[in-house]
C-alpha cells in the first residue's frame, strides 16, 4: 500500500545522497577494502568523537554490541542483570544467552526505567544495569549512576535509538561503561542493512570486544585469546554510515522541528498522551527516534490512520516481553508496562517528512477525536 504520510521513506533517503553513497560503495569495491580496512576505522573514529567516548568498535549489529558488553564485562551464570520488559526483545535475549538471569522492572512515564524500581530490585546477585533510551530520551542517568556506584553495579547503556540524545550535557554512550547503538535502517542513523557499535572509554573492554567480534583472534601474533563471534561491521557498510554521519547533526535538529510542530498542532487533543517537549535548556536533549503518543482506544485509532488516512503508524510491542510465555517471564509484575502496550502509537517522523505531511496527520487527529 502506498500511503499518503509513509512511517519512513528510503527511497526518497536514498536519492537525496545518491551521489555521495554511491561514490562511497565504488571507493570500497575498487580498492576491495571490504573487512577491518581503513573506512570501517575512519567510521569508528567519528563515532568516538561525535559520542563523546574514547573508543568505538564497529559490529554486525546493536544486539551484538549488548551481548558482546556483557561478555567483556564478565557477566555470566548465577549473575542478574537489571532491564526493561518495554524493549525490543533482543535487551533481554543478551542476558539469557550469556547464561545470565535477566530482571525485569517497570517503566515510568517517559517510557524508561522507573528508578525507585530499579532500586528495589537489586540483590547480592545483581551484577549490571541495561537501561534502554527509548524513542531518543535518556533515562535519569545521573540518579542511575549513583545507584550503580552504591552498589559496585556495572552499567551497560542500550542507545539503539539515542544516537545524538544527551542527559546533563553528556551523550547517551559516553556515561556507562560501554553505550550500544543500532544502525538498523529505520534508526536516526540508519545503514543499508544490519550494522552497530559499541562506545566506551574503558581501554581494556575496547581491547577485549576488538577481539571478540573477530573469533577472538589477535590477528598480529596469531593467538587465539577467547572462544569469540563473528560480528564485525564491514567497510561497506561503515562507509555508507560515515556520509550519513557528517549530516546527523541537521537531522536531529529537524526531528525535533517536527516534534515540535506536533506538539503544538496536538495540544489539548483529550485523547492522547504526548511525549515531553522538545525545549533546549534542560537536562534532557531528545532526538526523537520516534514521537510516540499513548491514545484511549488505540487500536480504533491506529485503523482509522491506516485505512482512512493512508497514514502508516508503527506499533511497538503490542504484547509486552513478560507476556510472551515462550521467554519464561509470565512471573514478573508490570502494570505501567502492560498499560502503556495497550496505547502506545508511533506516529511518522524522518527527516523526509514536509510539514505539510505533519500538518495533515494532526488534522486527521483531531477528525478523529471529533
Amino acid at each position: 500500500m502506498a500511503y499518503k504520510v509513509p512511517f519512513v521513506n528510503y527511497p526518497t533517503h536514498y536519492h537525496r545522497l545518491k551521489g555521495e553513497i554511491d561514490g562511497a560503495i565504488t571507493e570500497v569495491l575498487s580498492r576491495g577494502d571490504l573487512i577491518l580496512r581503513q573506512q570501517l576505522r575512519q567510521f569508528e573514529e567519528n563515532v568516538a568523537s561525535f559520542v563523546g567516548a574514547k573508543y568505538a568498535v564497529g559490529l554486525n549489529s546493536g544486539t551484538d554490541a549488548l551481548q558482546l558488553s556483557l561478555v567483556a564485562a564478565g557477566i555470566g551464570p548465577g549473575d542478574e542483570v537489571i532491564t526493561v520488559s518495554h524493549t525490543f526483545v533482543a535487551t533481554i535475549a543478551v542476558i539469557v544467552h550469556c547464561g545470565a538471569k535477566p530482571i525485569l522492572v517497570d517503566v515510568g512515564e517517559d517510557f524508561n526505567l522507573d528508578m525507585d524500581q530499579v532500586e528495589r530490585a537489586v540483590t547480592p546477585r545483581t551484577k549490571a544495569i541495561i537501561p534502554v533510551h527509548l524513542n531518543g530520551r535518556l533515562c535519569d542517568m545521573e540518579r542511575l549512576m549513583k545507584l550503580a556506584a552504591k552498589h559496585h553495579l556495572i552499567v551497560i547503556e542500550d542507545a539503539a535509538q539515542a544516537l545524538g540524545a544527551s542527559f546533563g550535557g553528556k551523550k547517551a554512550g559516553n556515561i556507562g561503561l560501554t553505550g550500544c547503538f543500532s544502525f538498523y535502517p529505520a534508526k536516526i542513523l540508519g545503514g543499508a542493512g544490519d550494522g552497530g557499535m559499541l562506545t566506551t572509554s574503558d581501554q581494556e573492554i575496547d581491547r577485549k570486544v576488538r577481539l571478540l567480534r573477530d573469533h577472538g583472534q589477535d590477528r598480529a601474533t596469531g593467538d587465539i585469546l577467547y572462544y569469540g563471534f563473528n560480528s564485525r561491521l564491514d567497510n561497506l557498510h561503515a562507509a555508507i554510515l560515515d556520509v550519513k554521519l557528517k549530516r546527523l547533526p541537521q537531522w536531529i535538529q529537524r526531528r525535533r522541528e517536527l516534534a515540535a510542530i506536533y506538539q503544538r498542532g496536538l495540544a489539548g487533543v483529550e485523547y492522547l498522551k504526548l511525549p515531553p517537549p522538545p525545549v533546549e535548556q534542560d537536562r534532557y536533549y531528545d532526538v526523537y527516534t520516534n514521537y510516540v503518543v499513548r491514545a484511549k482506544g488505540r487500536d480504533k485509532l491506529v485503523a482509522y490512520l491506516k485505512e482512512k488516512c493512508s497514514i502508516e503508524v508503527l506499533v511497538s510491542w503490542p504484547v509486552p516481553n513478560h507476556h510472551q510465555k515462550a521467554l519464561g517471564l509470565t512471573h514478573f509484575k508490570l502494570p505501567e508496562t502492560e498499560r502503556v502496550s495497550r496505547e502506545v502509537v508511533s506516529l511518522p517522523l524522518h527527516t523526509e517528512l514536509s510539514d505539510q505531511q505533519v500538518e495533515y496527520v494532526i488534522e486527521s487527529l483531531h477528525l478523529f477525536g471529533g
